[in-house]
């Protein structure tokens, strides 16, 4: 080899060692399947599980929940509350930016919770008790409540303590579902409705070293089995939803694992109790005693679920005695349906659920209420619908669960008080109104918890709900994940996973 060739050699070696050195790394991409599209991307406006998990990719809230289901620091840093539980000083952390680079402080706080007093919003409710905000100073803010409110840090871990920047919903008016901009680790990039929704890397996100990733894809798969099948495959990394009956069946060579934890919502079948046949405790008694909670557990939810009787999961501190289900007692419902004039039994409607699991366990339920005479159809009906049935009061029994909150109050008083805004079952106890408001101003938990445990005794007499059974928290997670967290929302937390 002469001299020129081997120079040649060398500074074509060179320049390829170069080129190579000089290549950008490849963005890593999370993929998450979510089994609904995500509607409003707005927390005022947001009433889905599957919209808050990809709020918190966009949008940091005040304070958050850890692994254990505490209230910890988040955009607020520390916080005060007066001795009469009516004033809480929130300090701000300095240095934020909105996604739009403008400046996150006390400012902002005051104009997201205004905005989220508005008759427009879903959050109003969740703020009503809020009279009077004051800034202090840049980074301090003091919140004054009309009366004690104990689940109030509780509601700033959600929604109503997202953080919108105040620039870009003056910029986009009606139009900023479509443009959010939070504090958040990623930032909205683009949607293709009813399939990929997508989020950049957020480059001057505050947490340090953090996001992980560079790229987050939620790919929308209802087929909980085409879900299951892509995470197999390797194209979704991440699935809020895991076939029951594939929970005692994966093998050890797998590419992914299952989290398989206790959650805070229930599932369960609101009655109508301003129409026959539900109208009478005494039909509504029978048929709660009629379903056996534990064989659907079982055999439906392959026992990724703790059957239930009450709202409160053992996750929450209002857990008590009337969580246990009733035993099965045909021969009790009949007597109960005489002396309600139903002895020969009735029929009525149950809308459902699309999926199979649910139409499933509704027609267990059919089996286990036929020995009473009692006849029931079910209708497969999408969530939406039975909502807007609730509200309206055109039904006589719905499928409808709840994914749950940290504090009892949240599980509970706007579901059975007679002012709740989701007590589709017209129940009006004054006993458990009284209860149910002692219980929001009360401080002391063990108070609070003896409380409810009086408005559960209640309950589970007037039986407005039938509580079923209590979801776990069940994802599908690759192994290649790296440092996702639990949480028991059942929210899933973006910004520190990697692959």
């Amino acid at each position: 080899m002469n001299q020129r060739v081997s120079r040649f050699l060398l500074s074509t070696m060179s320049s390829a060692v170069l080129a190579a050195c000089s290549l950008p790394a490849l963005a890593v991409t999370l993929n998450i399947s979510l089994d609904a599209d995500p509607g409003k991307l707005d927390p005022t406006q947001s009433s889905m599980l599957n919209e808050r998990i990809v709020y918190q990719s966009l949008f940091d809230k005040l304070l958050d929940l850890d692994g254990e289901g505490k209230i910890v620091p988040m955009l607020a840093e520390r916080w005060t509350v007066s001795d009469d539980q009516k004033t809480y000083t929130l300090y701000l952390r300095k240095g934020v930016k909105f996604q739009d680079g403008t400046p996150f402080d006390a400012k902002a706080v005051e104009f997201n919770l205004l905005r989220g007093q508005e008759k427009t919003s879903l959050r109003r409710n969740e703020l009503k008790y809020v009279s009077r905000i004051t800034v202090v100073d840049d980074h301090t803010i003091r919140l004054e409540l009309s009366t004690p409110f104990a689940p109030f840090l509780s509601i700033l871990t959600d929604r109503a303590g997202m953080m919108s920047s105040p620039a870009a919903v003056k910029k986009y008016g009606e139009d900023y579902i479509n443009h959010p901009v939070g504090t958040g680790p990623f930032i909205y990039e683009g949607r293709l409705k009813g399939a990929t929704l997508t989020l950049k890397k957020n480059p001057d996100y505050w947490r340090a070293g953090l996001p992980k990733v560079d790229e987050v894809v939620y790919k929308i798969m209802p087929d909980v089995n085409v879900a299951f099948n892509n995470l197999r495959s390797g194209q979704v990394d991440i699935s809020n939803r895991f076939p029951y009956k594939e929970i005692t069946n994966v093998p050890a060579n797998a590419g992914y694992t299952v989290l398989n934890k206790p959650s805070l919502g229930f599932r369960g079948i609101y009655l109508n109790t301003t129409k026959p046949p539900f109208d009478k405790k005494e039909v509504r008694e029978a048929v709660d005693i009629l379903i056996d909670r534990n064989a659907i557990a079982k055999v439906v939810y392959n026992n990724a679920v703790a059957p239930g009787h009450s709202p409160f999961s053992k996750a929450q501190f209002a857990n008590g005695p009337s969580d246990a289900p009733p035993k099965v007692d045909v021969a009790r419902a009949k007597a109960l349906l005489k002396a309600a004039g139903k002895e020969g039994g009735f029929s009525f409607r149950l809308p459902l659920p699309t999926t199979a699991d649910e139409l499933q366990a509704g027609q267990m339920i059919q089996g286990m209420l036929r020995p009473a005479g009692i006849t029931v159809t079910l209708e497969k009906t999408e969530i939406a619908s039975q909502v807007e049935a609730g509200k309206a009061g055109t039904f006589e029994a719905l499928f409808l669960g709840w994914s749950g909150r940290p504090d009892p109050d949240q599980n509970i008083f706007d579901f059975v008080h007679s002012g709740g805004s989701m007590n589709y079952s017209h129940i009006a106890a004054r006993e458990v109104d009284d209860l149910l408001q002692q219980a929001r101003v009360e401080g002391d938990q063990a108070k609070r918890k003896a409380l409810y445990d009086q408005a559960m005794t209640i309950l589970v007499k007037e039986v407005p709900y039938l509580y079923l059974v209590h979801d776990n928290v069940l994802f599908g997670i690759a192994k290649s994940v790296k440092g996702f967290q639990y949480v028991p929302d059942g929210v899933i937390r973006t910004a520190t996973v990697s692959k």
